[in-house]
């Protein structure tokens, strides 16, 4: 069976790399989307005083562990015909995907770039005060000083966009040709014993997964070395 695998993933399957590429498709644009949000949303909490961070930073943190099929239902009950958004026919779409997946890594990548940021802001807050630096460049000081771990930090994002399965399936349907991924076809042909397809797509993900964790090793390590440099 295993070459039989094997050779179903070298072959060029169109079915097999269509539902690769909406994979990828939906999961990078899902990560895109919210890192535009999040990245400056955890800057801000490191550096800016206000009523309710406190409470903000918990709630995000919290929300890193949010049910996936949870999600799915709020944007499915938002996206619906009779849900304030159902005008616009997005359910059952790669766009409700893509919104559904965006929930999840928003709060992965705020929180651990609020954990990034704040080391930097406690090293640079009384320079910062000194030299009466704007708000929005000292946002923009520590978001590009921290890149190498903020890097890290959206590759954890995609790493959990693109192995979500409960949200995907809520919004999308995992409808043949529009909105079956990885993750949802897999558990489909696994419940037909169509075990090829889904062994081939189990392998993709874990070489996803594996080149994901390479990038972060990677870049940590540049991140760890980089912070050396700036602490001498």
């Amino acid at each position: 069976m295993f070459s039989d695998v094997v050779d179903l993933i070298f072959s060029g399957d169109r079915d097999l790399y269509a539902i690769i590429q909406l994979s990828l498709a939906v999961s990078l644009s899902a990560t895109l989307l919210a890192s535009i949000v999040a990245l400056p949303f955890g800057a801000a909490l490191a550096l800016f005083q206000f009523p309710g961070r406190r409470i903000l930073i918990v709630i995000t943190g919290a929300f890193m562990a949010l049910p996936p099929v949870v999600v799915g239902l709020a944007v499915y009950l938002l996206l619906s015909r009779s849900g304030p958004l159902g005008e616009l026919g997005l359910l059952f779409t790669p766009m409700a995907m893509i919104i559904a997946q965006s929930v999840l890594v928003f709060p992965i990548v705020a929180a651990l770039t609020y954990q990034a940021c704040a080391p930097l802001v406690r090293d640079y807050d009384a320079l910062f005060n000194v030299l009466d630096i704007p708000k929005g460049l000292r946002a923009r000081t520590v978001l590009w000083d921290g890149r190498f771990s903020l890097i890290t930090t959206v590759l954890a994002g995609f790493g959990r966009a693109i192995a979500e399965v409960g949200a995907v399936i809520v919004v999308g349907g995992n409808i043949n040709g529009v909105t079956r991924v990885m993750t949802t076809t897999i558990a489909l042909e696994t419940s037909k014993g169509n075990l090829e397809l889904a062994l081939a797509l189990g392998i993709v993900l874990i070489l996803i997964a594996v080149l994901v964790n390479a990038l972060v090793s990677i870049f940590g390590t540049i991140g760890a070395r980089h912070d050396k440099v700036r602490v001498a």
